[in-house]
This record gives C-alpha cells, structure tokens and sequence, in this order.
C-alpha cells in the first residue's frame, strides 16, 4: 500500500489499523535538541480521543502514547522518533454484519475493489483512528513551530446551518480557553450551545451531520512555501483533505472570493515597519503559493458521518441488493474531535515548509 507518508523533510509515516493491536507514526527529519514535552503531546491526543463526551463516540480509548526512539534526556537526537498507541477498546464484533456488505458511503467497496481484499472491523486503515497517529506526531510539530513563535488554532466554525461568527482578534490562549469549555470546541459560547443541543438531537434520532472546521496560523513569517507545485496553500489542501470525512478546503476569501471584484479583493499594503501588513487579508496570508507574513487562514468542511442507526439499501460483495443498519459505537458530528486534527495537520505543513525554506537562499 502506498501512501502512508506525508511531508519531504520533516516527515512522517502512520501505520496500524482500527482494530489491530495498535496504532503509531514514525517522525523523520525533527532536527535534534527539541525539547520533547510527553505531558503536551498526551494531552493533544486527549482532545482527539474517543469516548469524551456525550456527543462523540462511544469508543474507550486512553490513547496513552509511548515514545519508542528519537529521544534522550527528554530532546530530540535527530533520529527518527517512533510514537505507538495502544488500542484498548475494540469490539470486533459490532462489524461482523458486514464482512460482506458494503456500507453506503464508506470505504467498504473502493478498498475491496482496490486491494482484493479489506478489514471489516472498523475499516481497517481507512478508519478514522489512524488519525491519532498523525495528532501525535502533529504534537511534536507544534512544539518545533513554537521554538519559532509560531501559533496555530482551529475550533469548530459551523454544525449543519448553525454558523459561528467569525473569530474575535482575541490572542491565541483565549481563544483556547474559551474553545475548551465547550464539548463541541467552538470559540462563541452562545452558538457552542446551541451546536451541543443540536448534534446531541441528531444522536437520539440515529442519524449525524456535518460541519466546519476553520484554522488560522499567526506570525508564520513571510516566504514559506514553494511557488510551483509545493504552493503553502496546495500543501494545507492535501493535507485537509487527507483527513477522513474532509470533504472541501478553502483559504482566504475561498470560493465567496469568486464574487468578488479585483478592486474589492486586492490586499492593499500597508507603508511601514520591516514586516508588510495589508488593509484586508483575502489572500488568506498566501500570495503566489508564498506566506506573506499576514495570518493564516483557511476553512475544512466535514461530510456527515456516513455510519447511521437506520436500514439502508446496499450491495453485497455478490453484487445483490441487500439492506444494512449501522451498529456500534460511532460519532453523530466528527467536528468536535477534528479540531485538534486539523490543527496537527497545518502544523505538519509548515514545520515541513520551514526546514525546507532554509535551503531556499544562502
């Protein structure tokens, strides 16, 4: 199988499946003497775990991480620094209707067709758990961008039609703090509520909705990126939309931008200071598929979790019509426990992106 590793220096390779004995990443080109705080990095995974709420799955998971290699008196050596996470909780079982039937939506019957061959229980590598490999990994990211005073923070934007008001210029750590005192980690209180209520009614009907997902990155400094296909922007797309149930990506202004004039989207500089700033940010801090020093900012949108609690047409491995109804323990909204994800994923990219800026001039 290919594709299993992401980035070109500071690279990562996940490996293990949902129900196998458990998941991990292999972190390649983290350069030595970074600090390697275990306390952060569990407690990134603790947001993405499972079974955290009423209105995430039901799945219990520590997802306790342990550190294999890369790592002496607690900093980096420049070795590849090897992650493994435990799976505790598996119940095989709750997918045994389906080892022949192909549930709508998922991965069942392109994997099948791919590969001659597929892991019913839970989707083996398709599954959503494999993200936590890539959070742990996205962890020790972050702590290399911090040493470079670089924040990134996502929360959850919209939950079907309920839309969030755009973020307030509040600094990150508030943002933070109000995001996780809410299940749902949404930074408006008043609409964090009424997502909560909304989703927790889906779950009692036995169906799920979508939502979003919006991100920004300050004070990554200006020239990160490559101007050809390695644009910043093309790299945060794939990485978003590498993530299970991602069904759209936009930055900036994104597709209202297409409403737009020249003369209404244009960012006008700013005169003044050694850093360039602009009266309006539609080009989402990247311009030419370069960060312009400006923040970061970009949408992921969600599709509906497709595992639901009631009967639906589908086909079997015979090609004959049959009907399947959803068991087990899933979400009814993924959002909540995607915020961290996406957050590991924009802090993939740009770690990667800097180290390889450093060759870029003399």
């Amino acid at each position: 199988m290919a594709g299993n590793t992401f980035g070109t220096l500071f690279s990562i390779s996940t490996f293990g499946e949902s129900h196998g004995i458990a998941i991990g990443v292999i972190i390649d080109g983290c350069p030595a003497g970074l600090p390697l705080d275990l306390d952060f990095i569990q407690a990134e995974l603790d947001k993405r775990r499972p079974g955290q709420s009423k209105i995430t799955t039901q799945r219990k998971e520590s997802d306790t991480v342990q550190i294999l290699s890369g790592i002496f008196e607690g900093k980096s050596t420049g070795t590849p620094i090897a992650l493994l996470i435990p799976n505790e909780d598996q119940r095989s079982k709750d997918y045994n209707h389906n080892q022949t039937v192909y549930r709508p939506s998922h991965a069942d019957y392109t994997y099948d067709a791919k590969y001659g061959i597929r892991d019913h229980r839970g989707g083996g590598r398709s599954s959503a758990r494999e993200t936590a490999a890539r959070v742990a990994a996205g962890a020790i990211a972050k702590l290399l961008l911090k040493h470079h005073g670089i924040e990134i923070f996502a929360h959850v934007s919209a939950v079907g039609t309920i839309q969030a008001p755009q973020l307030q210029a509040l600094e990150i750590p508030e943002l933070l703090q109000i995001r996780e005192e809410n299940i749902v980690r949404c930074a408006d209180p008043a609409v964090a509520k009424e997502m909560i209520e909304f989703i927790d009614g889906i779950r009692k009907d036995g169906d799920t909705v979508g939502g979003k997902v919006s991100c920004i990155i300050r004070n990554c400094p200006a020239g990160i990126g490559e101007p050809v296909f390695d644009k910043l922007h093309a790299e945060l797309g794939k990485a978003m939309l590498s993530i299970n149930a991602v069904h759209g990506f936009e930055y900036g202004s994104g597709f209202s931008g297409s409403e737009m004039r020249g003369s209404e989207h244009n960012d006008i500089f700013l005169s003044g200071g050694t850093r360039a700033k602009t009266v309006t940010n539609f080009s989402g801090g990247i311009q030419g598929g370069i960060s312009n020093g400006m923040e970061i900012t970009f949408n992921v949108a969600f599709k509906p979790v497709a595992t639901i609690m009631h009967s639906q047409q589908t086909i079997n491995a015979a090609g004959e019509i049959t009907e399947i109804k959803g068991k087990g323990r899933h979400d009814p909204c993924v959002v909540p426990r995607a915020v961290v994800i996406v957050e590991a994923m924009a802090a993939l990219v740009i770690a990667d992106l800097l180290l390889r800026n450093k060759t870029s001039k003399l």
